[in-house]
């Protein structure tokens, strides 16, 4: 069984920071690509950022410059540094993490997390 623990959402004030962390565990489960997205209310969830296991990044247009996706594999976390924060980052983050769940037979899978508010005040 893969469990991921995010942590690190809340309050800011509009251009402050915040650091999001997802930790993913789990027996044998080998960990590839990882990414955030994000859910506002009454819209679809997006893809904020993500990056793959040799540390290949990708990022939307509107975090570009502003968020930073990093890991650590030794750990299988996943972290997103937010700085400049705007009133549109507001949403609940979820993170994605994909890998391989057994070697025989082949399994892969992606899991969620429980998703972490994010609330920027203007």
């Amino acid at each position: 069984q893969v469990q991921l623990v995010e942590s690190g959402g809340g309050l800011v004030q509009a251009g402050g920071s915040l650091r999001l962390s997802c930790a993913a565990s789990g027996s044998n489960f080998r960990v590839n690509g990882m990414g955030w997205y994000r859910q506002a209310p009454g819209k679809q969830r997006e893809l904020v950022a993500t990056i793959t296991n040799s540390g290949t990044t990708n990022y939307a247009d509107s975090v570009k410059g502003r968020f930073t996706i990093s890991r650590d594999n030794a750990k299988n976390t996943v972290y997103l540094q937010m700085n400049s924060l705007k009133a549109e980052d507001t949403a609940v983050y979820y993170c994605n993490v994909g890998g391989v769940v057994t070697i025989i037979p082949w399994r892969q899978a992606d899991y969620w997390g429980q998703g972490t508010q994010v609330t920027v005040s203007s």
